[in-house]
């Protein structure tokens, strides 16, 4: 457990390097050159990302409550919605992402919710729980960077980009369904 706990503050804590040290960031770009920060930040993030799965697979299964059947199908349809946001964040901005205003922190927001409602075990509410409110710390943060003109939002390309973040979300999600999740995870996120 103490590898999952590890591998979660490392990552979560290399994701929150603007907010707990605004001028840090800036600090190495000037020192080090933006490709060289941005390949450091990449490979620290996935020595992280290596630990917190490696602590989540080992960590031992303790369970602290029992999710009703529903949640499961809950959790798919929170799942879809995630996947169609997430695919949102990543092309140029059509009413999904203009609306949501950072669709990928609402996208892991939604991902860690709905997780959380289908896994009772302390590992999954440890993981799930901490990304949850990395979601919600992130996004406070971005708000009061918008307020103060330091960010600004995605402005609106089309709404063709709506219908394209609509068909791959819906054509990953029935991949995660179908054989990822399983492959990747290790579980299959239906059991027949």
């Amino acid at each position: 457990m103490a590898l999952l706990v590890l591998g979660i503050v490392l990552f979560l804590g290399i994701h929150l390097t603007r907010i707990v040290a605004p001028g840090f960031r800036d600090a190495m770009i000037a020192k080090l050159g933006e490709q060289r920060w941005k390949g450091l930040y990449a490979l620290a993030s996935l020595a992280a990302l290596v630990v917190l799965v490696y602590g989540y697979a080992n960590a031992p299964i303790i369970d602290l409550y029992y999710p009703p059947v529903w949640t499961a199908h809950l959790t798919l349809t929170l799942m879809l919605l995630a996947m169609i946001v997430l695919v949102a964040s990543l092309i140029p901005a059509g009413h999904i992402a203009a609306k949501t205003k950072h669709p990928m922190v609402l996208s892991v927001k939604i991902w860690a919710f709905a997780h959380l409602l289908a896994n009772g075990d302390l590992r999954s509410v440890l993981l799930f729980g901490s990304f949850l409110a990395w979601g919600v710390v992130v996004r406070i943060s971005l708000k009061r960077r918008e307020r103060a003109g330091e960010l600004k939002p995605r402005p609106f390309v089309s709404a063709r980009y709506d219908l394209l973040a609509i068909v791959i979300g819906v054509i990953v999600w029935g991949l995660f369904i179908a054989r990822l999740h399983a492959l990747l995870i290790g579980v299959p996120p239906i059991v027949m």
